[in-house]
């Protein structure tokens, strides 16, 4: 397929677990540089969606493109060295070592590559983490403090310092303020413009709709396992958005795609 500009393309990504369909018929479309949420209720199939496009999980048919090629993400790994990185809910973070470790993790420099047997380059790690936070906009006082004694706040920007300090194609966020207080979630709020004024696409996975409105170009609605349907940020409202998700609207609007 043609790239025209499109970073992702999903084509009847579909996933059983056994009897339960999680997720079925999902055709999903991000463009370069597009920041886009994806909502729903509990159980509507986002966080399904995610871990097929991040290589978590496999899909159970369907189709997955990136940057224009058919792909088949076995691990994370793979999705990772694509460019793809995801900061989920878990955050992935080790609690004793600190900031440059927890960047680093799985893709430490070193001076020489001997294996088990390597020595760490931790200088560099630790420039390279100060210019990452930089870039994102995070301040955290002490690099060498472990991540167990930091806030929730500084956590998750840790871990959102990391994925787009490795990012060169799209950043996937798992609601990346749910634990937040008001502080935490605007300094947050504030990485994810930044991402957004640097060309990054991003997928923001929210229950929150103010935030929602505020941070994305377009909405994404899942119910029961489906695509309910996409809508322009800036050309709809709340009401709007939750009838998709509740079932209430159906049909075609001329400010949105109902599936």
């Amino acid at each position: 397929m043609a790239n025209d500009g499109i970073v992702l393309k999903t084509e009847g990504l579909t996933k059983y677990y056994g009897g339960v369909h999680a997720l079925e018929d999902a055709d999903f479309t991000l463009h370069e540089g597009e920041h886009v949420a994806i909502v729903g209720d509990n159980g509507a199939g986002k966080s399904t969606f995610v871990r097929q496009i991040t290589g978590v999980e496999q899909p159970t048919a369907g189709k997955i493109f990136f940057g224009g090629k058919e792909v088949a993400f076995n691990s994370p790994i793979d999705a990772r060295d694509f460019g793809i990185e995801a900061v989920f809910q878990n955050l992935a973070l080790a609690d004793d070592l600190d900031v440059p470790s927890n960047i680093f993790l799985g893709r430490e420099e070193t001076y020489f590559n001997l294996g088990p047997f390597s020595f760490l380059n931790e200088k560099k790690m630790y420039k390279n983490s100060m210019e990452a936070l930089e870039r994102t906009g995070v301040k955290i006082p002490n690099l060498r403090n472990s991540i167990a004694n930091m806030s929730g706040g500084q956590r998750q920007c840790v871990a959102i310092s990391r994925a787009a300090s490795f990012a060169s194609k799209l950043i996937i966020m798992d609601e990346p303020t749910a634990a937040l207080g008001v502080q935490e979630t605007t300094q947050v709020e504030n990485i994810i413009r930044g991402l957004k004024k640097q060309g990054i696409p991003l997928i923001l996975v929210s229950h929150n709709l103010r935030q929602v409105f505020n941070l994305v170009d377009k909405i994404w609605v899942f119910r029961r396992g489906r695509i309910a349907g996409m809508l322009e940020a800036d050309k709809t409202d709340g009401n709007e958005v939750v009838s998709l998700i509740t079932g209430v609207k159906t049909g075609v609007h001329e400010n949105a795609s109902y599936i």
